[in-house]
């Protein structure tokens, strides 16, 4: 079996990969033809055009973040240490996994790497 701190690094090291992969397919899908549609003409302020691609790689940050967070706590350290990161990150990654779901109907693989990370911080931090 598994050690707990293990778990940890093997939930953030999916969970960093699967933000990776959901950051490049996010802008190819979705920042780019957003940023088409709203266009360089002056119809919305240059504000508005910086912060939509902003918020929709907002998650992808939070994933990859909170995976080298958990890789971190698996390594280095102790056992409070490793259920507050557990916590925090587990609490991101379950929303992810369930808006995932719900969003595409359970079409998507991202929703089920989620919750894999989820059950291996889960057992981590148990």
């Amino acid at each position: 079996m598994l050690s707990q701190p293990t778990m940890l690094i093997i939930a953030g090291v999916i969970g960093a990969a699967t933000a990776v992969f959901h950051g490049v397919l996010t802008q190819k899908l979705m920042v780019r033809p957003v940023g088409e549609m709203m266009g360089t003409d002056g119809r919305l302020p240059q504000s508005l055009r910086r912060l939509v691609p902003a918020l929709l790689q907002f998650s992808t940050f939070n994933w990859l973040i909170g995976g080298l967070a958990l890789v971190a706590a698996g390594l280095w350290s102790g056992s409070e240490g490793q259920t507050v990161v557990g916590l925090l990150v587990g609490s991101s990654y379950v929303f992810g996994a369930a808006a995932n779901f719900w969003g595409t109907r359970g079409r998507h693989p991202g929703w089920v790497l989620l919750a894999a990370a989820c059950l291996l911080i889960a057992f981590g931090i148990l």
